[in-house]
């Protein structure tokens, strides 16, 4: 390594255009947000899922337009303004349907054929009671394009599929620049391109806060620490530097940006500043006490370097045990971090200590000698748990039994709304729309025939009716929709547009003369419910966000009434759609964490292994990281936080970052004893030259992941405030339990 330190001169240089070579490469940095980062990977639903969309498109191509009136919209103007709209939505980009209740009639049968009724006379203002008691004894539209109160209208629009995020702004500015023209101020915007532009917005605002909270955090804590100008320059340039080239190389491999990007500045900035503290106090020390330079780097990089590799790679480790993920963005998220972390120690080892090696030691060391405050404080710790250890070893049991009665509480009733930016457009708008509409969630039954069966038989058809009725039945499900439609409607036209005729004919023989009908008349819709071949169709619906155990009971009763009030010798019915897949991504998260750690732990426990090479010291390592683990867990459940993709991050983070400081405490231990200090001497070297540097690096970690309780993202919220009071939980549990089972077992 000093061979290397040698050509510092070049190690600076080469670090320096990498820098700037990254620093333009972050112009082509991506962003993105899509629900399918969250589907799981390999599952049978999602290749159920995406064979179906072959047939009918995705079910979450749409944009909800609402506009609000006070009072009531059945005025004139506003109607007449309304409908202009709605013509105009035909020439807005990427847009392929419109549709509102000014431009729909109801089919009448007459004697010379079928005619068309408008819903809404708008010409007439005479006739508006009469269209909304029809509308209301119908209950086709209310709570998809006007609500119960007729106090807003909605324009539903159709997109393109899988629009990206400038494709989403460019349809939002059309839509806002017509409103505006219209002087329609009070509108609800619901849909994926309304979530893609508010949730990427949301992620550059978070990555710029959060990179400029924590930079000030770093800057205040080396300030405090070193009170020397050119050590805090050095390593801010170091662990920026650090930053700038872990997101050059996430732009070289054209990765792209999730919601979970904003804490890619907090892990590089404070696991950097961790490794900066480590190597610098070292150094310090070790030249304050008249060492040279070069000799003083070479113990340093002895005693903390290796540790320092260590604790890098048993972070990327945790982050890595986030690749058993079966969403994308997740398990993407904890492979990013790992590289991160790696790239971190890289830059600093590199980097900081031949900056260090060049720097006269003058400008670096402090002009005042230190107290021994430190010291005194970190032995009187080491004397404490000399002196106490029962009542330590009792209370860390009495902590963990409190953790795991808080485990047994967690719950996955996870909401969509909590991924919205706090008193957000988007979440007010979102509100809107669960409070006065169907709400956003997807909820599709896929109809498939048996043998010779077809999706037009009468037969087939009072399935199909069974299943849409029992989907009515349930309060959270709305604006249930099938191929039944039709039939019914025409059922009802044949019958003077009673409303009490909207039902499936009583003979086949009508459903027949009805079916030719639709075909003739209604073909185009009629594809978007029915394939070619006849032999698939779907259930369209709507679902409440009224949380994951809520929904899944709602999942559990539709299957089991497919399974034995269905026939399925004749047509079989399965649920799909992105909101199933994005439910059934959180029954994976708890199963995926776990397969995830245990496979971390295993790996970590192997490194500590060949670390200490005994047995003994491998067993006292892990408790005290287990125990964090079980805290975080705790927390969610006595805090009630439901466990999602999101928020199961906190457990990787927790794990990478606090098995940190055992490692250096118990590396440190281990130098002592090799150079044939006893058990007592080794304790008080490890707390006096090791303490300080764990107790620095711990509250840096703490501080920098509270900076995201500034973060407008909830779930960035938690995990701050969670992994923040576990990592503290952490470091209270190494400097008191460690020791004491050091005297016990070893």
């Amino acid at each position: 390594m000093l061979k290397l330190f040698a050509l510092k001169k070049t190690i600076i240089g080469f670090f320096i255009i990498l820098g700037i070579a990254s620093g333009f490469l972050l112009f082509n940095l991506k962003f993105s947000f899509d629900f399918s980062q969250f589907f799981p990977e390999g599952d049978e639903d999602l290749e159920f899922y995406q064979d179906f969309i072959k047939d009918f498109g995705t079910d979450d191509n749409f944009l909800l337009v609402a506009v609000e009136r006070e009072g009531s919209v059945f005025k004139t103007d506003f109607l007449n303004e309304f409908h202009q709209i709605t013509i105009d939505s035909k020439d807005f980009p990427y847009v392929t349907e419109n549709q509102s209740i000014t431009t729909l009639f109801y089919p009448l049968k007459s004697a010379v054929g079928y005619t068309r009724i408008p819903i809404i006379n708008r010409k007439d203002s005479t006739k508006f009671a009469k269209n909304w008691k029809k509308i209301q004894e119908d209950d086709l539209f209310i709570n998809s394009l006007i609500d119960e109160n007729a106090t807003s209208l909605v324009l539903a629009l159709q997109t393109e599929d899988s629009i990206d995020y400038k494709q989403s702004t460019e349809l939002l500015s059309a839509v806002r620049n017509r409103l505006e023209r219209a002087g329609f101020k009070k509108y609800h915007l619901l849909g994926r391109a309304f979530f893609y532009e508010a949730l990427i917005d949301m992620q550059k605002r978070e990555l710029i806060v959060t990179t400029i909270a924590s930079s000030l955090l770093i800057f205040l804590i080396l300030f405090l620490v070193y009170r020397r100008i050119v050590i805090i320059a050095l390593s801010l340039a170091s662990i920026f530097l650090a930053l700038l080239i872990f997101m050059g190389i996430l732009s070289l491999l054209g990765i792209e940006l999730t919601v979970l990007a904003a804490f890619y500045p907090i892990l590089l900035l404070i696991v950097g500043t961790s490794d900066v503290i480590h190597i610098m106090d070292d150094y310090l020390g070790k030249i304050g006490n008249g060492i040279e330079k070069e000799k003083a780097m070479q113990l340093t990089l002895k005693h903390v370097g290796i540790s320092t590799l260590l604790t890098s790679v048993t972070t990327a480790i945790g982050f890595a045990s986030l690749l058993t993920s079966k969403s994308t963005s997740v398990s993407g998220f904890g492979l990013n971090s790992a590289i991160g972390v790696l790239t971190a120690f890289v830059t600093v080892v590199f980097f900081t200590c031949a900056l260090l090696m060049i720097i006269d030691k003058k400008y670096l060391l402090p002009k005042k000698r230190n107290s021994n405050r430190w010291t005194s404080r970190l032995l009187s710790i080491n004397s404490f748990t000399k002196k106490f250890p029962r009542p330590i070893l009792l209370g860390s049991l009495i902590f963990g039994v409190f953790c795991v009665l808080g485990m047994n509480k967690i719950n996955t009733n996870y909401q969509i709304k909590n991924s919205f930016p706090v008193n957000s457009t988007i979440a007010n708008d979102f509100e809107f729309f669960q409070q006065n509409y169907a709400g956003f969630r997807p909820l599709e039954v896929a109809v498939i025939t048996e043998g010779t069966h077809r999706i037009t038989d009468f037969h087939v058809a009072q399935e199909i009716e069974k299943v849409v009725q029992k989907m009515k039945s349930f309060p959270e499900i709305r604006n249930v929709q099938s191929v039944n439609t039709f039939y019914k409607g025409f059922h009802k036209a044949n019958n003077l547009n009673q409303s009490a005729y909207f039902v499936l004919p009583e003979t086949e023989a009508e459903f027949q003369k009805y079916n030719k009908e639709v075909k003739k008349l209604a073909r185009r819709q009629f594809g978007k419910f029915v394939n070619a071949k006849e032999t698939k169709s779907r259930i369209t619906s709507k679902v409440l966000d009224v949380g994951l155990d809520s929904i899944t009971r709602v999942y559990t009763d539709l299957n089991g009434f497919f399974t034995t009030r269905t026939d399925s010798t004749k047509v079989r019915f399965k649920l799909t759609g992105t909101g199933i897949l994005l439910d059934k991504n959180s029954f994976y998260v708890r199963e995926s964490l776990i397969n995830g750690l245990l496979m971390g732990a295993l790996l970590v426990a192997l490194i500590m292994a060949l670390l200490f090479r005994n047995l003994k010291l491998l067993l006292i390592s892990l408790l005290p990281n287990i125990l964090p683990l079980l805290f975080a867990a705790g927390l969610l459940g006595f805090l009630g936080i439901p466990l999602e993709a999101t928020i199961s991050v906190v457990f990787a983070i927790v794990f990478g970052i606090a098995v940190d400081d055992t490692i250096h405490f118990l590396g440190r231990y281990k130098v002592s004893r090799d150079n044939g200090h006893d058990q007592e001497k080794a304790l008080e070297i490890t707390f006096s030259e090791t303490g300080r540097a764990l107790v620095i690096t711990t509250l840096s970690l703490f501080f920098g992941f509270m900076v995201l309780l500034f973060s407008i993202h909830a779930p960035s919220m938690t995990i701050g405030l969670l992994v923040s009071v576990t990592l503290l939980a952490a470091l209270v549990l190494d400097l008191l339990l460690l020791p004491v089972l050091i005297r016990k077992l070893l």
